[in-house]
């Protein structure tokens, strides 16, 4: 089987709800991530034979095909198809998983794979709520009632599960939720996010043009006491809105090569997709899923567990990557060691390719070789992808 190659890798600072991103349109924004791509390359735009992008809520400004739109607000030609992917908060992973199965297979030779997702300017849930206030209904359907009576899917319902289930202390998710920022800033005054974030203008509280080249979420003044202090989401529970992702703006991509396509337009390979795959679970639990893939992934490619230098597993809560340290054996040490979603936010679609850039610039700037990604889904699911650092 042929192999797939990452020759560039970028990403957007995070914005926060309503900060300084909340002035792009998300077709500029992906748009403006597709220019990166070809600066870094020198890449001829018109070789590019597809663009993947993962966008989740594909509503309103990010409707009619968000990944045709972006190109379109970009410099690639008109000949360059797209198409917009929706796995949930795996949606730009699986773009990216896409993109290297067509090289992998043969097909495609260059294939740009991303993700966007403005949530200031189409937030979460928006979808289902315009059909809910027209009358069109909700997306449980009365078979799936049937075969989930009386329960109703829920993330934050699942990331308490988890926590439940695993044992876990909210003293636990509170400690994991501060190192989360205290990672975030180290790498960001260290300048660790540098060679990967595309500087983009962004507004101020009043309105002005600023730079916009650092994730905006990051709370400087963290402390632990501050942590413990927030309030629970649910009596009796112990997930608190400081242990959960943070609402965000970006966008993300990759672009994914063959090695026909290295030598024809003199690429250097930043890294090999070594694995990728792809697993459903139980919906209810729902954020479960990325143990039993890891588990899978790791059983497929013959590697354990210790092999894996460093590992990004989103925080969309804290419970989840807590409970895949727990039952996968992980060193806590190699996992998000730059911050996760806690600190940096989630911009749902664009989080896939956001977290492979981290990851792969992480094992560039620390000399290490394998880097493992997964992340839990809506419906109960996870990707899992696998990359050896060149």
């Amino acid at each position: 089987m042929a192999e797939a190659y990452i020759v560039a890798a970028t990403r957007t600072a995070g914005g926060r709800k309503g900060g300084r991103v909340r002035g792009w349109h998300p077709s500029d924004l992906g748009g403006a991530v597709l220019n990166e791509l070809l600066d870094r390359t020198g890449v001829d735009p018109a070789v590019i034979e597809d663009v993947v992008m993962g966008c989740v809520m594909q509503v309103g400004e990010q409707s009619t095909n968000i990944a045709r739109n972006a190109v379109l607000s970009s410099r690639l030609p008109e000949s360059v198809p797209a198409t917009s992917v929706d796995r949930q908060c795996g949606s730009s992973q699986q773009a990216l998983q896409f993109a290297a199965q067509a090289v992998m297979a043969g097909t495609m030779d260059v294939v740009i794979a991303a993700g966007v997702e403005s949530m200031t300017r189409v937030p979460m849930g928006l979808s289902v709520s315009l059909a809910a206030k027209e009358g069109f209904g909700v997306p449980k359907s009365p078979r799936q009632e049937e075969r989930y009576p009386n329960i109703q899917f829920s993330q934050f319902m699942g990331a308490e599960m988890i926590a439940e289930k695993y044992g876990l202390t909210k003293d636990q998710l509170d400690e994991f939720g501060y190192h989360s920022h205290q990672r975030a800033i180290a790498a960001t005054q260290g300048g660790a996010f540098k060679d990967e974030i595309l500087a983009i203008d962004g507004l101020d509280a009043e309105g002005n043009t600023v730079r916009h080249d650092s994730d905006e979420g990051i709370r400087y003044d963290v402390s632990l006491e501050g942590m413990r202090g927030v309030k629970l989401l649910r009596e009796g529970g112990r997930i608190t809105a400081a242990t959960s992702s943070q609402i965000c703006d970006g966008a993300s991509g990759v672009m994914v090569v063959s090695e026909k396509a290295l030598k024809e337009h003199n690429l250097t390979p930043l890294a090999r997709v070594h694995h990728l795959s792809v697993l459903g679970h139980d919906p209810v639990i729902m954020l479960e899923a990325p143990i039993p893939a890891t588990e899978r992934a790791l059983k497929k490619t013959g590697l354990n567990i210790d092999d894996i230098d460093l590992f990004e597993v989103n925080e969309a809560f804290a419970s989840v990557p807590v409970a895949w340290l727990q039952k996968l054996g992980a060193d806590p040490e190699r996992l998000n060691v730059n911050g996760g979603a806690i600190a940096l936010g989630h911009p749902l679609g664009a989080s896939g390719t956001k977290l492979m850039t981290t990851l792969i610039y992480a094992l560039k700037n620390r000399g290490k070789k394998y880097g493992l990604q997964t992340m839990c889904e809506g419906g109960g699911m996870a990707n899992v992808t696998i990359v050896e650092r060149l």
